[in-house]
């Protein structure tokens, strides 16, 4: 099944759910019990074993995941976390979510939109409590460097991984060097299933933390008092409905068992893109080539020499050729609410990566064909002349 109605011949992604996965969903629809249960603790169980993890604990979505980590690192009101602006808004929004301030940091460059270390550690204060990094596009950030720095000065290191599902850094899964790592299942994710997150940890701490905190820190779920297990319950923090429901974590379960293959056949179209845009004049793309091997591939992002013809060149992909982009990201930190909350922050790096980034279709069904078509289209609106 593929998404229908989309006025684009090439869209940005294109999510097609098999019929055992249907299947899956529709076995749980049938069962009759349809919030969290079995198949949630299955998925869970899953999703830990293939990151090497001790614990994954699903919610709601990636924001929920984001929440209950900071939550877990106790973060709250006066503190700090330093997150790069070069992100989804949710990363800095579930620290306001929290009572605190995000503190934004600038990214190392257009060739390679990651947090850089550096300028990290420039902005650590005596209220900072933790750090957020962000696998841009599915590839590894220099977590290894953000984790010494983290614990040189006692912070808690979390890993926005939404991007970046069994991506890895020296052979190790990408969500898993810090305190927790957060991961989404939104409807255009490698692993996709409409809405949904997951959060990993090693910490057993903070695993009985965001697994109380994710159903309105009850003692027992519906779950258990549904199979007899308990007859009632106690509320002991004030805690959130972030609850993964059944369909979905079967629906989860089912593609997981084919995200490895969708990330191999990413990463040779996204070799394949490379050498089709080598010969195209006045577009880079990020990162090393070899970078590739490590990542998952979520999305293309190229970069243009020149910001002033992004938005002319947008529309001439999608008028003249069909085919659909998005931008990825504008700057957190320009955003009006952040504006008005913290002030003018200047970020040249992440200002002048975020103008000229432009993403276009990458997913796991692809054709040849349709990727030289998106190349020839950006070739050629590169060639024609910006007007004012």
């Amino acid at each position: 099944m593929s998404v229908t109605g989309t006025p684009f011949e090439i869209p940005l992604s294109d999510v097609r759910v098999a019929e055992d996965e249907i299947a899956a969903a529709a076995d749980a629809l049938r069962s009759g019990w349809l919030t969290m249960g079995p198949r949630t603790a299955a998925f869970e169980e899953a999703f830990a074993q293939r990151l090497g993890c001790r614990h994954a604990i699903a919610v709601a979505n990636g924001t929920a995941a984001l929440h209950l980590a900071y939550l877990a690192a106790g973060i709250g009101p006066g503190d700090e976390v330093i997150v790069p602006s070069y992100t989804f808004v949710a990363t800095a929004a579930a620290v306001v979510a929290c009572g605190a301030a995000p503190v934004f940091a600038d990214v190392l460059g257009a060739h390679d939109p990651s947090l850089d270390p550096d300028d990290v550690a420039t902005r650590i204060t005596p209220r900072t409590r933790a750090v957020a990094v962000v696998h841009f596009a599915g590839y590894p950030a220099p977590v290894d460097r953000l984790r010494a720095l983290c614990d040189e000065h006692g912070l808690a290191l979390i890993e926005d991984a939404a991007h970046a599902p069994v991506a890895t850094l020296h052979g190790r899964a990408l969500g898993t060097w810090g305190l927790a790592g957060c991961f989404s299942l939104f409807s255009n994710k490698v692993l996709s299933v409409g809405e949904g997150g997951v959060v990993v940890t090693d910490d057993d701490d903070a695993a009985q933390r965001i697994r109380l905190l994710r159903s309105h820190a009850m003692t027992t779920g519906t779950f258990d008092r549904h199979l007899g297990r308990a007859l009632s319950y106690d509320v002991v923090d004030v805690g959130f409905n972030y609850r993964l429901d059944e369909p979905r974590a079967a629906l989860a379960l089912a593609r997981m068992a084919k995200v490895d293959a969708d990330v191999a056949r990413r990463r040779v179209l996204t070799r394949r893109y490379r050498d089709l845009l080598a010969g195209v004049d006045g577009i880079g793309v990020p990162y090393e080539d070899a970078a590739i091997d490590d990542s998952s591939c979520y999305v293309m992002p190229v970069m243009l020499d020149d910001a002033d013809r992004r938005d002319a060149l947008c529309v001439t992909l999608r008028e003249r050729h069909g085919v659909q982009t998005s931008i990825l990201y504008p700057p957190a930190h320009r955003f009006t609410a952040y504006v008005q909350r913290q002030g003018a922050t200047s970020l040249p790096r992440t200002e002048d990566a975020a103008a000229r980034e432009v993403t276009i279709p990458l997913y796991g069904h692809l054709t040849a064909e349709q990727q030289e078509r998106v190349v020839g289209a950006l070739a050629d609106a590169l060639k024609r002349p910006v007007t004012a």
